[in-house]
């Protein structure tokens, strides 16, 4: 009896034991789940934990982490905590705890199996299924060798850097940029010599293949046979992965060649994914936390200068611009991007790059002003870090520094200019996620360009209905787009017509510099006006108008063409015409003025020194809009009373006369 029951309790023993093993092994390599490994991950790195659990049950912020009433006990103080770095949660009451499948598992009473096809089916991210695990163990022992690979090689050019007599050069190189031996050790920077035999015979005395050569990016396989090593002469900056490993290389030339690129960066491999992969992420992750911002440079030496000046919460991209990956993985950590960038085109250009990214996942992103011809590196060494953070202090909204850049660079001189800003500022504002934060956005920078907030929604709201027309139909191309069409308003545009048909409508308006030189600066097509106004050309002229179209920008020419006055023939009183027309667009102007009077009114905040003009602006456009309705359709607003002409009514939108009227 005592041998049954001894032989009954190890039996139950192990049955328990196999089954907590089946339970550990749901998430690795269950051979019933036939999910990939690769699926998985892609599945929980496209799933936020916190949006994941809040669509379920309440959650708020308790510092870096949430916390809310645990759903699998019942409690009235929060003990259940979030943690979107580890993207994992646990309840200190009741010891439930796991990652996104664990959570849906418990919560909905699924299989693992059906937990990752939920959450793959959210993210739109198709399953795929093991044939073979045996496939999936060999893959596993090929990244374990690649990453011995990467770690032996570190090690070995970092000791080539240290100690080799051939690489007295790269050491010269690196104290004129202001480093010694401490910043090589601390980042384990190496040296990759010339010629590729030193490294192919320290590779095969360590056994690595060649195929692991080649498949590690180091080395490339040559057509005629044999292999070719990628790094030649460089200082070799390790690159590696959040938990520290190294994964890549990124080579800095040491002596210039305009035959090669200054970084050459490891190609894409099994470790090493681009877009996924931040320079110096591993140690600036809990600088960010603390900081509560990222740093982000544009060079991986400007990131670690930071570092080394005690500026830690500074990243770099390798080789590729922001993407919706590194989006995603900073989010888990702040909610604040700094970014410094090159004062030039490209680094504008990558600077609202990143903002698309970054805003899209909720991040706000503010601009350092770097000064013209520096980088980190080079304003640290000469100003120091101190002279540095202030200008991290200084770094100006996204929105502000755009705007304050284009009007350095004269994108707010007139209606034309500024309604390019605008539009550009549209796009941008359109990639903004939080409509809270858009909208108050979009206040601000219809205040800062001048215009009404209607307008400048109007404008967001196509530039998101395009946004979405392109994500759906990413290789959609019209001819249209090929060439941008100039903007002109319709008043002007009929202007231009009178002025190309009517060389009395011509000398008339030719007389009116002063009001179309205030219109231009509210209503877009001025410029072109004023180009027909000061042509040699005789109006009329089919031949001599003809000619002059000709010579304008396709853009201007298709603006007049596709306005419908274009095609139809002037009226018998031209000159009257242009009168009218006239006395329509400072109608207009005014209605603009008063607009972005009002949108200014509006802001919050405003101190009484700020209040008073716009009061007394508002005031002025109010009297000048009531004498000129008093002067053009008096008949109509006789019956409106005095109320209606302290705030005139906006009429019905006005039609050029033609012959038959």
């Amino acid at each position: 009896m005592r041998h049954r029951s001894a032989h009954k309790r190890n039996f139950l023993r192990g049955e328990r034991l196999l089954n907590l093993l089946s339970l550990r092994t749901a998430h690795t390599a269950h051979p019933l789940a036939q999910i990939s490994q690769e699926t998985r991950i892609k599945v929980l790195e496209a799933t936020d934990i916190v949006d994941l659990i809040s669509s379920y049950i309440p959650v708020k912020r308790a510092g870096s982490s949430y916390k809310a009433n645990c759903p699998f006990h019942n409690e009235k103080t929060p003990s259940f905590h979030i943690n979107p770095q580890r993207q994992s949660f646990k309840c200190f009451g009741c010891g439930e705890g796991g990652d996104a499948f664990s959570f849906v598992m418990k919560h909905e009473g699924l299989s693992f199996v059906d937990a990752v096809r939920k959450l793959a089916a959210k993210a739109n991210i198709p399953i795929v299924e093991d044939v073979f695990d045996a496939e999936g163990e060999r893959n596993k022992r090929k990244r374990g060798r690649l990453l011995d690979l990467h770690r032996e090689a570190t090690r070995f050019m970092h000791e080539l850097l240290l100690t080799d007599p051939r690489a007295k050069h790269a050491r010269a190189y690196l104290k004129s940029r202001g480093y010694g031996k401490e910043m090589a050790v601390r980042w384990m920077v190496g040296w990759m010599p010339a010629d590729g035999k030193t490294f192919l015979d320290w590779a095969r005395e360590k056994k690595f293949t060649g195929r692991e050569l080649v498949d590690s990016g180091i080395a490339v396989q040559r057509e005629q046979g044999g292999l070719y090593i990628r790094f030649r002469d460089r200082l070799m900056f390790p690159v590696s992965n959040d938990q520290g490993d190294v994964i890549a290389f990124s080579g800095r030339q040491i002596i210039n060649d305009p035959n090669s690129g200054k970084y050459i960066n490891s190609p894409e491999t099994a470790l090493f994914l681009k877009s996924k992969t931040l320079f110096a992420f591993d140690r600036a992750r809990k600088p960010i936390m603390k900081e509560k911002a990222v740093l982000i440079c544009e060079g991986q030496l400007d990131a670690l200068a930071c570092h080394e000046h005690g500026i830690d919460h500074a990243i770099a991209t390798l080789g590729t611009a922001c993407t919706p990956q590194h989006a995603k993985i900073l989010k888990r950590y702040t909610d604040t991007a700094i970014l410094c960038f090159d004062a030039d085109k490209a680094g504008y250009t990558a600077c609202e790059r990143a903002f698309r990214e970054l805003s899209s996942e909720s991040i706000h992103v503010r601009v350092v002003s770097m000064p013209a011809g520096d980088d980190p590196d080079s304003y640290l060494k000469r100003e120091g870090p101190d002279a540095f953070r202030q200008l991290l202090a200084d770094a100006r909204p996204f929105f502000d520094f755009k705007i304050d850049r284009a009007q350095v660079e004269g994108g707010l001189a007139n209606a034309q200019a500024r309604g390019n800003t605008a539009r550009d500022i549209a796009a941008l504002l359109a990639h903004i996620a939080d409509p809270v934060s858009r909208d108050s956005l979009l206040n601000h920078c219809a205040t800062r360009l001048q215009m009404s907030a209607p307008d400048l929604r109007a404008a967001t709201s196509l530039a998101r209905k395009k946004q979405v027309r392109e994500q759906r139909n990413p290789k959609e191309e019209t001819q249209e787009n090929t060439v941008e069409i100039s903007v002109i308003d319709s008043l002007i545009a009929y202007l231009c017509n009178l002025a190309l048909h009517s060389a009395e409508a011509r000398q008339y308006l030719g007389e009116q510099y002063e009001c179309l030189l205030d219109a231009a600066r509210y209503v877009e097509g001025v410029p072109l006006l004023e180009t027909i106004l000061s042509a040699e050309m005789e109006p009329g002229n089919a031949a001599a108008v003809n000619t002059f179209l000709s010579s304008l920008s396709e853009g201007d020419r298709r603006a007049l063409q596709v306005d419908p006055t274009f095609h139809q023939s002037i009226s018998a009183h031209p000159l009257r015409d242009a009168e009218e027309a006239l006395a329509k667009l400072s109608e207009k102007v005014l209605n603009k003025r008063y607009a972005i009077n009002q949108s200014a009114l509006n802001q919050p905040g405003l101190s009484a020194g700020a209040l008073m003009p716009l009061l007394q602006e508002a005031t002025e456009i109010s009297q000048l809009l009531a004498a000129l309705g008093r002067r053009t359709i008096a008949d109509d607003r006789a019956s409106l009373g005095e109320t209606a002409r302290k705030k005139p009514a906006f009429k019905k939108p006005w039609t050029p006369r033609t012959p038959e009227s």
